[in-house]
């Protein structure tokens, strides 16, 4: 089966879910600033088409793939001499990010709407928007 082209609208809504407070990995960009940049046509048609060339032939560049590991301190702890008084996190490219949101998008719809999903397991499944609930229930009642 071949993957359909992403679409503008794909992305900003997955843009949009995406918290400011969020730290930027190795390539130092925030999510305030992709925001901007998917809000001019020249520079959101690039990213469109970035992703489309990465998803086709399933090919996954290094530069998407580079991650950086900080560790951090808890906070509160009574002695920082032990191992359990610090916290590692991995920050990963945000571009990269976005791109993995919205296959994640797309692969949850199209797991519902194969029956790959048995329904007693929809629960935790994200149907908390009101566009992805009626997108679910038209295939819900389009398989029915």
């Amino acid at each position: 089966m071949e993957w359909p082209p992403f679409f503008k609208v794909e992305l900003k809504n997955a843009i949009n879910k995406c918290s400011s407070l969020s730290t930027p990995g190795p390539d130092h960009i925030l999510w305030n600033y992709l925001k901007e940049i998917l809000n001019d046509i020249k520079c959101c048609s690039n990213i469109l088409n970035i992703a489309n060339i990465y998803i086709n032939p399933s090919y996954w560049p290094n530069y998407l793939k580079k991650s950086l590991f900080i560790i951090i301190s808890k906070l509160n702890k009574f002695s920082y001499n032990i191992l359990k008084a610090f916290h590692p996190i991995v920050l990963l490219n945000m571009l990269g990010k976005l791109i993995e949101k919205v296959i994640s998008s797309r692969l949850q719809v199209h797991s519902i709407v194969s029956n790959l999903i048995h329904p007693s397991q929809l629960g935790d499944i994200k149907q908390h928007l009101t566009m992805n609930t009626s997108i679910f229930l038209t295939h819900v009642i389009y398989i029915e």
